[in-house]
Order: C-alpha cells, then sequence, then structure tokens
C-alpha cells in the first residue's frame, strides 16, 4: 500500500519561499489485520521494546516578560534621612536624632548590631584582608618572546580614499578612536573627494560610530583629556575647529581665517589648564598659536619662530611637529623642517626670551617629536632615516640613536608603560619594536602591517594596544604582547644609567671638541698672539710627530716578535723532519747489515 499526501500551492504563491508552521498530528489512513496472515505467525505474550536513535526530548512554549536593565548613579552624602528632615539643616538633624534616642526600640536596635559588629571587628583584627599572596614567587615575563597580533582593521568608507593623518585615543577608557583623514599629496587633489573625518568604535570596524564634517579636511585631530566629549582639530586651510560630539556633527565654533594660519597646521595639542578650553597649534607657515576653545575669535597669544628672534614670519622656520609635557607646564618643544628642534619657554618675558635652545643633528623635516614619560629630560624625534634619543643638556648631538634604514622614517612614539620601549613606523608598511635593554642596533621586532607607506601611529594609555594609519586610509588596531608592556624588573634603573652613561659621554666629546675649535682658533690668530699661535702650532706637531714615532716604534716591536715566533717554529719543524729521516736511515741499515761508516759514505 502506498501512502502520499499532496502539497496544493496557489498560482499566485509560486515563486515565493516555503513558511512552515508547527500544526497538530493529523491521520492519514488506518490499516486494519489480515485475517488471513494470522496463521504465518506464532503467538506470544505482548512485548514492547522501545527503540529510538535520538534522545527523547519535551517540547514546550514559554512566553517571558522582557526585561529592561538600566544604570543609574547615586550620591550618598547623608543617607537614611526622612523627606521631612534636611540633613544640611544642623537643628533638624539634632533634634532627629533626639527623637530617635528615646524611642524604645533604639536600645534593642543597637544592642542587636554591636553582637554581629564585635564579631565581624574581631574578625578583621585576626584576619588581614589586605594581605598579598604569592609575594615570593617572582613572574618573570621577560622570557616571552616579544610580538604582535592585528585586532582590528578600519578602513575609509570613501571611494577616493585619503591618508590617515592623525589618531587621537578616547581619553575615558580608550574605547573609540578619532581619525583625521586628509589628502596630504595637496597636487593631487581630485574632484568629489570627502572632506569627512571618522570616530571608531574599536569593537566595530564596519562602520564609524560619529563622522565629523569640517568645512576642510582635517589634518590633525585631538580629544579633550578633560572632556572626552570635545575634540579640536587643525583644518588644511590653517583654520582651527572645535567639536561637541552631544551637540551636531558641524563643528561649534571655528578659527577665522585671517588670524588663523596660512599654512595647514600639523599639530594642535591641549593645554593642561584650569579650565581645560585652552591649546595651541604649531603650521609650517612658521607660527604656534595659542587659542581659547570658548572665543576662537583670535588667537591669545602668538609666538614666530625666527632663530635670529627678531621675529620676522619670513626668516620663521616651518613647524612640522609639535610636542607638550602636561608634567611641565612652562615648557614646549617644535620640531621644524629643517630638521632642527626648538626648546622653548612660553612664560618668558619677550618672545625673543621664548626660544631657550635649538638642538640640530637630522638632514630632514622632523616627523616625530615626544618626551619619554618616565624621563622627561630625554625626547626621541624621528627624521629622514633615523630615530635620535636627546637630553637637554646636549644641544650639539643625540646621545643615542639607531642605524640608518632603507626606507625612510615617518613617525614614533615611546611606550606608556615602559621607559625602554619605543615605536617606529616607515615608509615600506612595517611598524618596527625597539627595546634599549635587550638591542640597541636593531628593532626587537618588526611588523608588516600593510603594503602601502605608514604615516602616523598612536599608543593606548595602557599600553597593550596600539593604532597604526597609513597612507590609504586604512588603521590598523594591534595588541601586542605582555613583554612589551610589563615592566621589567630594575627597568627604571637600568635605563637611567644609561641614559645618564650616554649624556657623559656626549658631555666629554662637546667638551673636546669645544678644545679643538680654541685651538685651531688659537692658530689662526695674528699679530702679537702670531709667534705663540706659531709656538703652539710646532708642539702640536712635535707631539703628532712623537704620537707616530711611538706607534711606529709598536709596530716594529711586534713585527720583530713576530718574526722571531716564525722563526723559531721553522726550525722546530726542520730539527723533527731531519731526526725523523736519520732514523729511518739507520734502521734500513741496520736490516741490511751496513755499519754506521758505510751509512755516513753512502750519505
Amino acid at each position: 500500500m502506498e501512502v502520499q499526501y499532496v502539497y496544493t500551492k496557489k498560482r499566485l504563491e509560486f515563486g515565493r519561499q516555503c513558511n512552515f508552521v508547527d500544526r497538530g498530528a493529523e491521520l492519514l489512513t488506518n490499516i486494519q489485520p489480515d485475517a488471513s496472515l494470522r496463521n504465518q505467525y506464532v503467538e506470544r505474550n505482548p512485548v514492547d521494546m522501545p527503540v529510538q536513535v535520538s534522545k527523547e526530548m519535551s517540547e514546550h512554549e514559554a512566553n517571558t516578560i522582557r526585561y529592561e536593565t538600566e544604570n543609574r548613579s547615586i550620591n550618598h552624602t547623608e543617607g537614611g534621612w526622612p523627606k521631612d528632615v534636611n540633613p544640611h539643616e544642623i537643628e533638624q538633624v539634632q533634634r532627629f536624632r533626639k527623637k530617635v534616642e528615646k524611642e524604645e526600640s533604639y536600645v534593642q536596635t543597637i544592642t542587636g548590631l554591636s553582637t554581629g559588629m564585635e564579631h565581624f571587628i574581631k574578625q578583621n583584627n585576626g584576619i588581614d584582608i589586605y594581605e598579598k599572596y604569592f609575594q615570593e614567587f617572582d613572574f618573570d615575563t621577560s622570557e616571552e618572546p616579544p610580538g604582535a597580533k592585528m585586532i582590528n582593521v578600519f578602513c575609509d568608507p570613501n571611494e577616493i580614499k585619503r591618508t590617515a593623518s592623525n589618531l587621537s585615543w578616547y581619553p575615558d577608557g580608550a574605547r573609540k578612536l578619532a581619525v583625521a583623514y586628509c589628502n596630504l599629496e595637496f597636487q593631487r587633489n581630485q574632484p568629489g573627494i570627502s572632506d569627512n573625518s571618522y570616530i571608531w568604535d574599536v569593537e566595530n570596524p564596519n562602520r564609524p560610530d560619529f563622522t565629523l564634517k569640517p568645512v576642510s579636511p582635517i589634518v590633525c585631530l585631538e580629544y579633550n583629556p578633560k572632556d572626552p566629549h570635545t575634540l579640536i582639530g587643525g583644518c588644511y586651510n590653517g583654520q582651527i575647529a572645535f567639536w561637541d560630539t552631544r551637540k551636531h556633527q558641524h563643528p561649534c565654533e571655528s578659527s577665522p581665517i585671517e588670524v588663523s594660519h596660512r599654512d595647514p597646521p600639523y599639530k594642535v595639542i591641549w593645554l593642561s589648564s584650569k579650565t581645560g578650553t585652552e591649546c595651541f597649534s604649531a603650521s609650517t607657515d612658521g607660527q604656534v598659536l595659542w587659542w581659547d576653545t570658548r572665543k576662537l575669535g583670535e588667537p591669545t597669544e602668538q609666538l614666530v619662530l625666527d632663530l635670529s628672534k627678531q621675529g620676522i614670519i619670513a626668516k620663521a622656520q616651518g613647524a612640522s611637529v609639535l610636542e607638550y609635557e602636561s608634567t611641565i607646564p612652562t615648557k614646549f618643544m617644535v620640531g621644524t623642517e629643517q630638521g632642527t628642534i626648538i626648546s622653548c619657554n612660553r612664560k618668558a618675558k619677550t618672545p625673543a626670551e621664548k626660544i631657550v635652545a635649538v638642538y640640530s643633528g637630522h638632514h630632514g623635516p622632523i616627523y616625530a617629536l615626544q618626551r619619554n614619560p618616565f624621563f622627561p629630560k630625554n625626547f626621541l624625534t624621528v627624521a629622514d632615516w633615523t630615530a635620535r634619543i636627546w637630553s637637554e643638556d646636549i644641544k650639539d648631538s643625540s646621545i643615542m640613536w639607531t642605524n640608518y634604514d632603507m626606507h625612510y622614517l615617518t613617525d614614533a612614539c615611546w611606550s606608556t608603560q615602559r621607559p625602554s620601549v619605543f615605536f617606529t613606523t616607515k615608509m615600506n608598511g612595517k611598524l618596527d619594536v625597539w627595546d634599549l635593554l635587550f638591542k640597541q642596533n636593531d628593532p626587537v621586532l618588526s611588523v608588516q602591517v600593510t603594503d602601502g607607506p605608514l604615516h602616523c601611529l598612536r599608543m593606548q594609555e595602557n599600553g597593550s594596544h596600539i593604532g597604526v594609519g597609513s597612507k590609504d586610509g586604512t588603521v590598523t588596531l594591534l595588541e601586542l604582547s605582555n613583554s612589551l608592556y610589563t615592566l621589567q624588573r630594575n627597568e627604571k634603573a637600568l635605563v637611567t644609567a644609561m641614559f645618564e652613561r650616554e649624556t657623559r659621554r656626549e658631555k666629554i666629546l662637546e667638551a673636546r671638541h669645544r678644545e679643538m675649535k680654541l685651538k685651531e682658533k688659537q692658530m689662526k690668530s695674528g699679530g702679537g698672539e702670531g709667534e705663540e699661535g706659531e709656538g703652539g702650532g710646532e708642539e702640536e706637531e712635535d707631539l703628532i710627530g712623537k704620537a707616530e714615532q711611538e706607534f711606529r716604534e709598536i709596530l716594529d716591536k711586534e713585527k720583530a716578535v713576530f718574526e722571531d715566533k716564525e722563526r723559531k717554529m721553522k726550525e722546530e719543524v726542520e730539527q723533527s723532519e731531519n731526526g725523523s729521516y736519520g732514523d729511518n736511515e739507520s734502521a734500513q741499515g741496520e736490516k741490511r747489515g751496513d755499519t754506521p761508516e758505510e751509512d755516513k759514505d753512502k750519505k
């Protein structure tokens, strides 16, 4: 018997998806027993034998009420007071306390609470709740090999890709990352290119969390450390714009073009002020301008980077990077396009006194400048093909530097947790990690982030994550291994000793160089000092001649010792050869029966 069931469907439902629903059981057919087949079987008592290849599960449906949670904050300055009692009024508080103390249940309640409280006080006195366990064990993570793994990639959502020119982490928990997008190849701007920059959620790389819509493309962007909802940005047309993410996507206020920078500001930094609204910016037009976001109508202060200290903008050096340490509020540093680092003092009385020192040693524009967060006296710079570490006491040269790389370096930053670790990015798309305590000539880790050039990088405050921006608009979030952000044993003391040793060495070399220059100046001096100069020159020539003679004598002595050793070795070899040859001849003569006199005649 064949059982069939036909599924019917209307013509208008052809092509639509099938919707299956649950329904009750339906009897399709009923097969009655055949009496003629009973004789073929042996009757036996009924036996039940269930067979099931899967687990038996019960089906049920339940509709639950949706429960919504909400986080609310409450301030417990004074708790437990009735509504009619104001805790700030002393008379009402004293009156209410006297009223409660007169009640009969007051003594019983205090007595009942004192028993439990006494037990817990004795327990706290008997057990140290602040005891640190496993202090005798030292967990050393220095043996862990350095590494970094990619977590997320944030791409420019526009069709025409732009360079990720600047990064800024959200100050409250680093949940977000603000990225400034701008085409830095200004002569190759294409029509229809977007001016927007974005704020990304770290856990959602699919689309931006917030869009910033400036009048001109944003070159640099920075979060306010005191207010995570506000940002300051420097635009391509030289304006300074201020955003509040709680209001709208457009800037709340912008500086007028006539009082703004003449070139794009490449760095803008918030100042550590009481109001939390002050900032300053630097541009390649040779100016450093101070602003107050409450009134961006004009800059509050101005500094022209003229090394002749005349304040002429035409002679000023273009600022490519800016550095400010909140622990030193009066000082700041500027890196220029000419490869010099200018140290400035904001609280100086005159503009000429604001430029304190000038450091030179690079061959190209300064792309990165940052003080060591543990040793503010030492700072890191990146330009041309090297990264250099400087000391404020040495102005002529850096105290440490990396080898010249085959590719141009674009950015660098110190680790926020380890004083000996810093990071650099290169034009070949690699991120290099340097550990001065482990290796100084080569990086301890090199990560190929992208195929294109890298442009900027920024580290989280906890030191475990780092964001890297590239020229094609992709921002890569990397998680570092534990050894790269965990402070090692005695690391601060070792780095301090290293910096002090290198600073001392450079001071000695600087003093020697100054002394040589002074001698040269004395030799070139004329007039009455000419004889002294000639005498000094003769003395110097005598010293050089003596040094050359001593050097030749040392070489002659070493040569004589070497020749003597070589001669002795030759004599020993000849003696050993002659001795073995004579022994062989005498043995052969004895075998033949020749006498020693005959052997001599034969020889």
